[in-house]
């Protein structure tokens, strides 16, 4: 298990590039809309993880009711699994509160599910399996 990426929430992807591009000199190598999710994702390789940054589309996107409540900043950490559907047995088995049940596809056509912070010590924690 690794971290696939850390979420970063913002109002604007063009304004964060200026700090995470432009400042620190990472390379967006990735933007999509994950329609699904509501929102714009924008990935920045650091070592072997990623900065995900993460703009809402929509005025109803969980991303824009983390803004409006806390503002700005890490949103959740994602971590990477070989096998999502068993990662999900594993934590419901052990009695873990979870968002998702099952996986959904997420940005660049992953599956991912999102365990609940009540279950992590208040940290929201995404499942991510990439499809090779």
């Amino acid at each position: 298990m690794k971290i696939n990426h850390l979420g970063i929430a913002t109002k604007g992807i063009d304004e964060a590039l200026k700090f995470w591009s432009d400042a620190l000199g990472l390379e967006n190598v990735h933007t999509e809309i994950v329609e699904d999710q509501k929102v714009k994702v924008a990935m920045l390789p650091i070592g072997e993880s990623r900065v995900e940054l993460l703009e809402p589309t929509s005025p109803d996107s969980p991303i824009s009711k983390f803004l409006e409540k806390r503002g700005g900043g890490i949103h959740h950490i994602a971590v990477e699994v070989d096998d999502i559907e068993a990662s999900l047995a594993n934590l419901r088995s052990q009695g873990m509160r979870l968002i998702d049940e099952s996986p959904r596809i997420g940005a660049e056509g992953c599956l991912v599910a999102f365990v609940h912070p009540a279950a992590s010590g208040g940290v929201l924690l995404e499942l991510v399996q990439t499809i090779k």
